[in-house]
């Protein structure tokens, strides 16, 4: 053995610690180690990811004149440190397979797409960094995921030869022989080539041997049979890609497919799911073996410069020397390292992060001498040399031609440099394949290409849903992905894709302003300016190959070298010279440009939702072909109408809900089929349940938004088809998922809110069914697919388009029961707690609309009675079920502690008693009101029992204002309206006068108590007019208590203050009003006529004179009156003339003024004799006066005769509006001026 070089031992144990540097032991382990290498020029850094050797250890050295031509004791056995070389004679160097780049995607899903710019085996991406420097063809496979590229060899040799057995991809081979190669025959390796690789085997296999020996085993695999052992190892095609498959193998397709597809989206749900289980494997093992795995020993994340590159190698790796890991080499002593064998060393040395290369020379395989070269030492080997910054451009060009013109996904490039030529060529070989009019499954890359874009999507799916602007990348690979596909071979990948697609748009709320933009954008990372090389390339069958070599390889007759192709039409892009390659940045301006990602993003909800709808049909259309059962059921027509009566059909949403409560936990021995023929369990199965709850949701959102736009024909039209896919949801369920139950709760309450408000706008009802009856194509077409599962009839009852309006409460009422029940029920109670207030907020509602509607019905039955009589039966039934629903409605309220709507329904219950008073009213023979019924008594009283308990539910005002003055005024009214019925139609064969009048206060000064005077609202006016009137009825009682009362003068003086005071109140209050001019002037009148009674029990001209003189003060206040009236007779007159002059205008007088004009006559004709009995009085009394007038009473006496000449002299016959003037005008003539100009200035308020 010769002399080591400087360095020591190589064949000393390395230190454990610095052995664990690179590698963590255990088989199939997963880990990620890092590690950097660089150089002044360029930067490397890579991190294994995994890596199925073990932890490296050191390398036997072998003693000189070792002859390598004699196998050792363990050649071609299995050893995990020699990974995949251990089963080939082809060693550390053996080919790539057809779709290792898709095995690594598989395997490493996350990166795809986003974070990697190049994923390849190591063997592709050197020759394609050899490309300027090397003679050898060049013929790689190119697929664009995302922003990431995908290389493998394509074979052509292997290629062609299948296509000469199958009849496969002729038009590939027919395109090569007229455009490239017209002589093409494959031709096989020399003896020398397969005479080095055994070599190469034989010493990695002794370098693992411990002792070092070489241990000859029997000698009976000669040449020929090495060779062919090492054809068995070449790449394969799979046959299943192009060749339609048996019942029998699309079966186990299926089986295969059903492992987790199915499963990604369960109930709307998306779950990180392990390597294993990420989507289903969709291929058998023999097509795993053929390259749709990875095989590789170690997969790493290597970053060149600023090139994202995920690499599989195999190449084995030692312990040893100073770092703790060595690559070794073996060379023939009398060839010279060349350029393109230093380049293939340092970048093994790079993307697996080796620091030092070991290299044996031989000759004639007899080992003579080892020497150490460090990995940064290589590119200065002598005969070797090469700038590192060089081969950075060659990347970083290679990278950008790609990308800026390998641009849609799903497509197959083919990445072409002929022997000894200089261009390269870029075509679209499914363009090409298109062009040819062959099935696009003769692309063997098709179906990896569409499963890998569907992982991807997959996985993206689980960021976007805390990132949406990953949304367009994931819908457009999706679509790529089923356009690729034969739905009649993959419809599971299809259905799965367009459920994916359906996911995308968002159903639960509207996108915000900030989601939107982030939408619009594609790929949140627009490539930057330092974008990376990423191309797949054959692997050189041996590092060491000279240029010679490598030619050998290729076409024989091959002459690319001395001529271009004829025709470059065909190629999507060409590099003209590979020396273009090594200018920097040459391509760097070109492969900024990308594909738009948009995804589309709309305000209108329908538009979003029939998004939705268009892909859940695609994916029930894939589904249903291929189930094998074909139902013939014809497609039922939702236009036509089921006619359903309320009391037959009125348990049928019971019945519904009875039948999925029923529904037990799930058992696995349900395997009947359902109504299609679909088998529980399958694909099909689970992939038609999210279909259709996905279908049910769109439709929920759909009915939301019509419903909002009040459009309730339209609104009724989408939840029935809501409910019609929940049904068939259900239909093919065997299980009901908890959420799933929530939904349908909420698509109940939506479906009786929506016939509560067609109860409530009849009006509009032949909108509604022109609305309810349009339906779309695409609508049909998914009601046929229901019908196939269901008959979509269990809530047909709900979702019927009645004409009446009771009917129609009553649905809505069994809706939210229904609701009601799912959420209470065992299976929804956990999770229903949410749903479980506003739906008890509906029951209450909607019972206490029935109520009312009841309510109302019994109050037309009152009012349409033509002679009052007894109460009817059927007025007795409406009350019952009134009140039956405000009691259900007040339990319902209180069960979520709503004071504020329980308060509402007791004042509804309160005015349905007062209903039941008026109905129990007395009726004499002649049809005249009565005296006041002990019913309508009784009824009084409960109607304000109830009007107290919704003021003492409510607690005070600050909890809800607008409804707390609601029930206060009703209080009042009530209180108001006994006292006043008990005082104009007094009981008086049951009761005594004096019981009456205290029953009459007592009312009266309730109702007071609740006229709200303080608080400025819409109401204030009308508590002020009650609460005048209050007093005026009063005073009225007790001026007629005072005439009529006899002997107790005690009693007489209590009720005469007692009539002053509430004259006095009565007036204040109606002078503060501008709109009760004859109440005013009535009041008054009353008050002089008190007074003119008073002064008839007086017998002194001096008392007679001053209660004359103070009824006269009260006279003059009628002025503020008949200020009034005057004002409204002239507006009156002014609307009239009007009238008269307007087209079609008629008489009706000035009535319009809103002036009770009769009621003005008959005060008139009360004031003029009153006022002219005053008159009369005081000048007879102050004439008749014995002590001498003073000047003021001589005054005084001349203006009462005058205006009382003047009142006797006015013309009784003239109009109401003349006489009115003039009373005005005398009684500012006895107005004094201060109290005149008081007068005015309210009037003119």
């Amino acid at each position: 053995m010769s002399a080591l070089p400087e360095g020591g031992d190589f064949g000393s144990p390395l230190d454990q610690a610095r052995e664990e540097v690179l590698c963590c032991g255990g088989e199939d382990g997963k880990y990620e180690l890092e590690g950097c290498l660089s150089t002044n020029e360029v930067k490397s850094r890579a991190v294994v990811k995994y890596s199925a050797a073990p932890p490296p250890t050191s390398y036997a050295l072998l003693q000189e004149k070792t002859d390598l031509k004699l196998p050792p004791a363990n050649w071609l056995r299995e050893n995990p440190q020699l990974g995949s070389a251990g089963t080939t004679v082809l060693g550390s160097s053996s080919k790539s397979k057809p779709f290792s780049s898709f095995g690594m995607a598989y395997d490493f899903i996350d990166s795809i797409g986003d974070d990697v710019d190049v994923v390849s085996d190591s063997e592709n991406i050197k020759k394609l960094l050899k490309i300027p420097y090397s003679k050898s063809h060049v013929s790689m496979a190119v697929h664009r995921v995302g922003r990431t590229l995908l290389l493998d060899e394509l074979d052509i040799q292997e290629l062609f030869m299948r296509s000469s057995q199958t009849g496969d991809w002729t038009w590939l081979k027919e395109f090569y022989q007229r455009l490239i190669d017209q002589k093409w025959q494959r031709k096989k390796k020399s003896k020398e080539h397969w005479y080095q690789k055994a070599i190469l085997s034989k010493f990695l296999y002794y370098s693992i041997n411990g002792d070092g020996a070489a241990e000859p085993v029997p000698d009976h695999l000669n040449e020929g049979e090495e060779e062919g052992a090492a054809e068995e190892f070449s790449p394969s095609w799979p046959a299943t890609f192009t060749s339609a498959p048996s019942d029998s193998e699309e079966s186990a397709a299926h089986k295969e497919e059903n492992v987790s597809l199915g499963r990604k989206f369960a109930l709307d749900q998306m779950t990180p799911v392990s390597k294993e289980q990420n989507l289903p494997t969709l291929f058998n093992e023999g097509e795993n073996s053929q390259g749709l795995r990875n095989d590789f020993v170690r997969n790493i994340m290597w970053t060149f410069e600023d090139i994202h590159m995920l690499v599989g190698s195999n190449m084995p790796i030692f312990g040893g020397g100073r770092y703790p890991a060595v690559s070794l080499r073996l060379r023939d002593n009398n060839k010279p390292i060349n350029i393109l064998t230093g380049i293939d060393y340092w970048l093994d040395n790079l993307m697996c992060n080796v620091p030092e290369l070991v290299m044996c020379f031989h000759v004639n395989g007899i080992v003579q001498k080892y020497e150490m070269i460090k990995t940064e030492d290589i590119p200065d080997l002598e005969n070797s040399t090469f700038s590192t910054r060089v081969v950075k451009d060659i990347a970083q060009n290679i990278l950008s031609f790609l990308k800026s013109n390998c641009t849609k996904e799903g497509h197959t490039y083919w990445l072409f440099k002929a022997s000894g030529s200089d261009i390269v060529k870029l075509y679209d070989l499914t363009t090409l394949c298109e062009e040819a009019e062959e099935e696009k499954c003769q692309n063997p890359f098709t179906l990896p290409v569409a499963v890998l874009l569907y992982k991807v999507a997959s996985n993206m799916m689980l960021k976007a849903r805390q990132n949406r602007k990953h949304y367009g990348t994931v819908r457009t690979l999706l679509l790529n992905c089923v356009k690729l596909l034969d739905q009649e071979r993959h419809p599971q990948i299809i259905a799965s894709a367009h459920y994916m697609l359906s996911e995308l748009f968002q159903l639960d709320e509207p996108p915000e302003g900030d989601g939107e933009g982030s939408l619009r954008v594609g790929l949140e990372d627009s490539y930057s300016d330092e974008e990376e090389e990423d191309d797949d390339e054959e692997e050189d069958d041996d590092e060491e190959e000279d240029d010679d070599e490598e030619e050998e390889e290729l076409p024989e007759d091959s002459d690319e070298s001395s001529s271009d192709p004829p025709d470059d039409s065909k190629a999507v892009a060409v590099i003209r010279s590979v020396g273009e390659l090594s200018v920097p940045e040459k391509y760097k301006s070109t492969h900024q440009i990308r594909p738009s990602y948009a995804f589309p993003v709309s305000q209108d909800k329908e538009e979003r939702c029939r998004h939705v709808l268009s892909y859940v049909l695609k994916g029930l259309k894939a589904v249903d072909g291929s189930i094998k059962k074909e139902s013939d059921l014809p497609a039922a027509d939702p236009n036509t109408p089921i006619p359903l009566k309320y009391e037959d059909g009125s348990g049928s949403v019971e019945t519904g809900i009875a039948l999925l409560l029923e529904r037990g936990p799930f058992q696995d021995n349900q395997k009947h089929p359902t109504r299609s023929g679909m088998i529980p369990g399958t694909w099909q199965h689970r992939m038609k349940q999210q279909l259709f709850l996905k279908a049910s949701k769109a439709y929920y959102v759909l009915s939301d938004a019509a419903t909002n736009l009040l459009k309730y024909g339209r609104a009724l039209r989408y939840i029935k088809l809501a409910l019609q896919c929940h049904d068939a949801c259900c239909s093919v369920s065997s299980v009901l998922h908890q959420r799933v139950l929530q939904f349908h709760s909420q698509c109940l309450s939506l479906c009786g809110d929506i016939q509560l408000m067609l109860a409530q706008n009849a009006s509009n009802r032949a909108a509604y069914l022109e609305e309810y009856s349009y339906q779309t194509r695409e609508d049909q077409e998914l009601l046929h697919s229901l019908h196939r599962e269901s008959s979509c009839q269990a809530f047909n009852m709900a979702t019927d388009l009645a004409t009446d309006p009771e009917y129609q409460l009553i649905v809505s009422s069994k809706c939210y029961e229904a609701a009601y029940d799912l959420l209470i029920s065992e299976l929804g109670k956990d999770h229903g707690a949410e749903q479980l207030g506003p739906v008890l907020k509906r029951l209450g509602n909607i019972r206490n609309e029935m109520g009312v509607y009841y309510m109302n019905q019994a109050a037309a039955m009152q009012t349409d009675k033509e002679v009052k009589t007894s109460v009817s039966v059927a007025e007795q039934e409406m009350w019952k079920k009134s009140f039956a629903c405000f009691e259900k409605g007040m339990r319902d309220f209180e069960a979520i502690a709503d004071s504020t709507n329980a308060a509402l329904l007791l004042c509804n219950t309160g005015r349905l008693m007062r209903i039941c008073a008026q109905a129990h009213c007395a009726v004499s023979a002649d049809q005249s009101r009565g005296e006041f019924s002990p019913e309508e008594a009784l009824y009084y009283n409960k109607a304000i029992d109830y009007y107290l308990r919704a003021m003492k539910c409510l607690a005070n005002r600050g909890s809800h204002p607008a409804v707390w003055d609601s029930v206060n005024w009703e209080l009042s009214t009530t209180y108001f309206t006994l006292a006043t019925l008990l005082q104009d139609y007094a009981p008086l064969s049951r009761k005594a006068q004096e019981q009456i009048e205290r029953e009459v206060t007592e009312a009266m000064m309730k109702s007071l108590k609740y006229c709200d005077l303080q608080t400025e609202s819409a109401r204030q006016p009308l508590y002020q007019y009650r609460a005048a009137t209050i007093h005026h009825r009063l005073a009225s009682m007790y001026h007629s208590c005072f005439r009529n009362q006899v002997g107790d003068e005690h009693l007489r003086k209590q009720h005469r203050s007692l009539a002053e005071l509430h004259y006095s109140k009565a007036v204040r209050l109606f002078l503060s009003l501008s709109d009760a001019p004859c109440e005013l002037l009535r009041t008054l009148l009353e008050r002089v006529a008190f007074s003119e009674f008073t002064m008839a029990g007086q017998s002194s001209n001096g008392a007679k004179l001053k209660t004359l003189t103070a009824a006269l003060e009260i006279m003059t206040e009628t002025r503020h009156a008949f200020q009034l009236i005057h004002k409204e007779l002239q507006e009156g007159q002014v609307e009239l003339l009007a009238s008269e002059q307007s087209p079609g205008g008629g008489a009706d007088g000035p009535a319009s003024s809103g002036l009770n004009l009769p009621e003005v006559m008959k005060l008139v004709g009360v004031f003029e004799p009153s006022f002219s009995f005053l008159l009369h009085q005081l000048v007879k009394v102050m004439t008749a006066m014995k002590r001498k007038p003073s000047s003021k009473d001589e005054g005084l006496l001349k203006t009462y005769k005058n205006v009382y000449s003047k009142l006797l002299r006015a013309d009784k016959t003239a109009p109401v509006q003349s006489r009115v003037e003039l009373y005005t005008q005398l009684l500012a003539q006895l107005t004094p001026p201060s109290a005149a100009g008081g007068d005015d200035a309210r009037a003119s308020s």
